[in-house]
Formats: structure tokens, sequence, C-alpha cells
């Protein structure tokens, strides 16, 4: 089958073994999700272990955020290519491989440059999470899409809720340290490995592309900076992941400013994993809602919702408090991303879906990027800085969200009522012609 040619699959194909292949993917993004939730977290405690003041460990907090997707952002298209075209199983082992080493690099760092450098290496774990999208929509039933999606996009917010309580459990409780945390997160990812390598199948995208790499990996940016649609739907994930990472980074200083050094570390893994959990919870409903009411609506209450309750993270005034706004927050923000998901799954021609799937993180790795750097820059101004811009950044995208929805649904009913008449004049033609004697 060439790039040209259009799929026959019918709407509500998919393969009878659609369940085992989300459950082993989910599986996997949760392990990452993990891992990566511990960095995020213990980050800035990691960071003053290694000796650095106040002011400049708040700055660089932001400048290691952006250091995860710097590497990464310009090899998605690839992996994304490479995975069409020959294995997608193949890429997301390399990726849960890649992961293991990440961990262990970090573990093993002892100065500020070292852990920069095992930052850096995370961009080559980067890239699998389209490819399983990819995966999952080409063998779940087109019924069931957006309720998958919804399920596969709780593993994240799962593994971010259990990656910093277990970190708590062996820095503080077991007193490992740190270091160990990221040890055993590399473990794990030498168990998504093995699990994928033997207990999944293939998946092949309904189109397969064919010639040179680089060329279809430039041909699949271009196709879909070309198409207006996808590149509103990428604009809104730009812009949720872009708030979103302006704030994550700093929300374990909060905890420690509020918590105190004993048990620090189980504090910011109680409310940056309780929120993560409670989000894990929404994101199915959020589908399920989705599914009911549109997609686009569900996004316009999560971004404006998310920018309302991040302004009151800084002026939480204890643990407990800044807990249950993070949870608010994690809850409406977990129902972006299958939103996000859904609707490229849905309004994607068939011969474009795999590689913009593939794609569907670049926005994020982009926001991964401006988020963290533009934080450290505002967090100048004050430790809630960085949550007021984000708030702005939420509303912002909540509005634009809005007005594209209202512009679908009027397009919507305009090309039902020109099917309507078309229909009417059909069926006067036939009326005419029946009516003539014969």
């Amino acid at each position: 089958m060439t790039t040209t040619e259009r799929s026959i699959t019918p709407p509500d194909a998919g393969r009878s073994d659609w369940r085992r292949i989300l459950a082993i993917f989910w599986v996997t993004s949760l392990v990452e999700g993990l891992g990566v939730s511990q960095i995020f977290a213990f980050l800035p405690k990691y960071l003053e272990t290694m000796g650095l003041p106040e002011a400049d460990r708040l700055r660089f907090v932001g400048l290691f955020g952006a250091l995860i997707f710097v590497v990464g952002m310009p090899l998605v298209p690839l992996w994304g290519v490479w995975a069409d075209k020959y294995s997608r199983k193949a890429v997301v082992i390399r990726s849960a491989l890649v992961e293991a080493v990440v961990f262990m690099a970090v573990a093993l760092s002892r100065e500020p440059w070292q852990l920069a450098l095992s930052m850096l290496l995370v961009g080559f774990q980067l890239g699998n999470t389209g490819v399983m999208l990819g995966a999952i929509r080409d063998s779940v039933p087109r019924r069931r899409i957006g309720t998958a999606m919804a399920v596969f996009g709780a593993a994240g917010p799962i593994g971010f809720a259990v990656g910093p309580v277990l970190g708590g459990v062996i820095g503080d409780r077991l007193g490992w340290g740190i270091p160990a945390i990221f040890t055993v997160s590399a473990g794990l990812s030498v168990g998504t490995a093995l699990l994928i390598g033997f207990g999944s199948r293939e998946v092949r995208p309904e189109v397969v592309p064919s010639g040179p790499v680089l060329r279809l990996a430039f041909g699949a940016v271009r196709g879909v900076a070309g198409d207006r649609p996808t590149r509103r739907i990428f604009a809104i994930f730009f812009v949720a992941f872009l708030a979103n990472q302006m704030t994550r980074a700093y929300v374990p200083v909060l905890v420690s400013r509020a918590n105190g050094p004993i048990d620090e570390l189980s504090a910011i893994g109680l409310v940056t994993g309780t929120a993560a959990l409670v989000g894990a919870l929404f994101a199915p409903l959020g589908g399920w809602l989705g599914d009911r009411i549109g997609y686009r609506w569900v996004l316009v209450g999560s971004l404006v919702g998310s920018g309302v309750a991040v302004v009151g993270m800084p002026l939480a005034p204890n643990v407990p408090v800044l807990a249950l706004v993070a949870v608010v927050v994690g809850a409406l923000y977990a129902t972006v991303a299958p939103m996000v998901f859904a609707l490229l799954g849905t309004e994607v021609p068939p011969a474009r879906r795999s590689q913009t799937l593939n794609l569907v993180y670049l926005p994020l790795y982009l926001g991964g990027i401006v988020g963290p750097l533009l934080a450290s820059f505002v967090v100048t101004f004050g430790i809630a800085a960085p949550f007021v811009v984000g708030a702005v950044v939420f509303v912002i995208g909540g509005v634009l969200v809005a007005v594209q929805a209202r512009q679908k649904t009027s397009s919507d009913a305009d090309a039902a009522d020109g099917r309507r008449e078309a229909d009417a004049l059909e069926f006067g033609a036939e009326g005419t012609i029946e009516s003539r004697p014969g």
C-alpha cells in the first residue's frame, strides 16, 4: 500500500487482542511516567544536596527541566517514521532501554554538570508515546477510541502519582537516599522492555510509508504543518503543556517551604503524587464525557479550570491546602491529553493518522523547552510568578479552544443544512420525473 492509497478499514474494525496491546502499553507508559515524575519531583532537592545556593537552584530547576526535551524534539519525526516503516515494537523497546540508562546516569550524578548531561540523555528515550498511540488506534474498534485513548492517557498520570510517593518511601522511610530512587526506576524500565519484547505483537499502520527515512520524516512534519485543523489541535497541546511546565517544576519548592526539612521527600511525594493520582482517575471520565458532549468543550473546561486553580498554589498556607489545590489542578489538567489524542484519532484522515499521532508530542516537547526557560526567567520576580503567568496561558488556551469549538459547530451545522438542501433538490427532481405522463 502506498502513502496515497485510501484505507478501506470499516469504522468499527479492530483486532481481538486490542485490550492486551492497550494493557502492555499502559504499563510501559506508567513506568516511564514514574521515573520522569521523580526527576521533576526531586530535582530541586537533588540540586540542594549538590551544594547549589537558593537563587541559583531556582533558576537551574527551570533550565534543567528544559534539557529533558532539547535533544528529543528533533528526533521525534525520525522515531515515528522508523516505527511505521520498520517496527513500532522495536522503537518502543528502544525507548524503555534508553530510559534505564538515563535513570542510572541520574542516580550516579554527583555534580550539577553531571546531572545536566544525564537529563540531556532523556531526549533519546522520547518519541515512544506517539508510536504507542498509533498502534492502539490501529487495534481499537472505532466506537471505543475515546475510551481507549482516555484509559491509555491515565497511565502517565498514575505513573506520575506512584513515582513521587515511591520515591518518598525509598528516600525517607527506607533511608536509601535520592540516587536509590532512580536506580529502582532503571530496573523497572528494563522490566518494561522485556514485557514489550515477549508479551506483545507487532501492529503495523494502515498505511506503511515507503522511501528514504529523512524525506519521510520531513514530509510528515510538512504534512502536519500544512493541515490547518491539525495545526490547531497541536497548538492547543503546546499551550496546555507550556502552562503546565511553567508551574510543575516549582511545586516541590512550594512543598519544601511549607513543610520544612522533616520528611521532606515524603511531603513532596504526597502533594505531587496525590494530584497525579486524582488526575489519573478523572482522565477516563473526561474521555467518556468527550465522547458525549464533544472533545473541544471538555478541553475548554479543563484549560480554564486549570488556569483558575493554579493561581491558588503559591497562596496555600500549609501542605494539606497545597495538596488540595494540586489535586484540583491535576484532575482538570489530566483530561487535556486524552481529548487531544481523541481529536487527532477521529478527525485526521487514515492516510495521515499514523504519522500525525507519531508527531503528537512534538508540540509537547516544544512547550517543555519554552515553558521551563520562561519560568526560570520569571521566577526571579518571586516564586509566585511562574504560577501567575502559567494561569494566564491556561486561560488563553481555553478561550482559543472555545472559539474553535463554536466555529466547528457552525461549520457542521452549515454542512448539515447543505446536505438537507441537496437531498430536497434530489427528491424534488425525482418527483418531477415520476409525475410526467408516460
